[in-house]
């Protein structure tokens, strides 16, 4: 919510306030038993090598990948400029709640929340390579959401009931009564 409200104070499009809204969402799959390590952190690419710059990528000493000589060539089992669309993501919340969202929110609202945790990629300008033009166009999105998702959270809380009625009508704009989870 306090996301959401940064983003609408600053008077951007409903469904970036909504996006706001939902990004984290995902993360509720904790309280459906699924470890925290599958839920939450830095998402990245597989099947090519694994960048420094991801988060604790020093705990990846066990993953079997950088042994693959496939995953190790320079663009992995990818072409060059391929597009994110062809490329396997690690799961977390964020492919969760874009899997969810994906018949019901346009294509920006969906790449902030599907590489929001992203980090090497929107703050470091790794993996690129993989990108093609509508990645590239699509990521200034998600460099545009990350200030609201990082630094957004003031000290006095939103008033939830106050707010309720506005996020549902925002909520029933864009998706039906009954989705699936």
């Amino acid at each position: 919510m306090q996301t959401a409200e940064a983003i609408r104070k600053d008077g951007h499009p409903d469904w970036f306030v909504l996006t706001g809204l939902l990004h984290d969402v995902g993360k509720l799959l904790c309280l459906f038993n699924e470890p925290q390590w599958a839920v939450v952190g830095d998402t990245h690419p597989l099947g090519c090598p694994f960048s420094g710059k991801i988060v604790y990528a020093e705990f990846f000493a066990e993953n079997a990948d950088p042994k693959r000589a496939e995953f190790q060539r320079p663009f992995g089992i990818y072409t060059e400029n391929c597009g994110l669309d062809k490329v396997v993501m690690s799961w977390g919340h964020d492919e969760y709640m874009y899997q969810v969202c994906k018949p019901y929110l346009p294509i920006e609202a969906l790449y902030i929340i599907r590489y929001h945790s992203f980090y090497s990629a929107h703050q470091d300008g790794e993996y690129t390579y993989l990108f093609d033009d509508r990645d590239n166009r699509m990521f200034n999105w998600v460099r545009k959401f990350q200030p609201y998702d990082l630094y957004s959270k003031p000290g006095d809380p939103p008033d939830l009931q106050a707010l309720k009625p506005y996020y549902c009508e925002l909520i029933d704009q864009y998706f039906p009564p009954t989705i699936a989870f």
